[in-house]
């Protein structure tokens, strides 16, 4: 028993590095042929963009290829983590991880 809590403990040790190693990453995604680009870190904080010029007089394609640059960002840094947490655990999904 003390074996299987002291291997639980190395995990929640494992799992802590890894979420804060993750939050400091940073993935970029574009839309619009890169018209917008965003970063957003592990946590999915957007932390830039970049807007070109030329899309700024329309506002709706505009709004539209935020939400898709920050979207695809987030679901980018979402499958990283994911695929390190797999690595981690050995792809056995634990309740609770992410």
């Amino acid at each position: 028993m003390n074996d299987l809590v002291r291997q639980a403990q190395v995990m929640q040790n494992k799992m802590a590095k890894l979420q804060a190693d993750m939050g400091d990453r940073t993935v970029e995604a574009s839309a619009g042929g890169g018209m917008v680009k965003v970063s957003v870190n592990g946590r999915q904080e957007m932390k830039s963009i970049s807007i070109d010029p030329q899309v700024i007089g329309d506002i709706e394609m505009l709004q539209d290829l935020i939400v898709s640059a920050v979207n695809e960002a987030n679901r980018i840094a979402k499958a990283d983590m994911d695929r390190e947490v797999a690595h981690l655990t050995g792809g056995i999904h634990l309740p609770g991880m992410f």
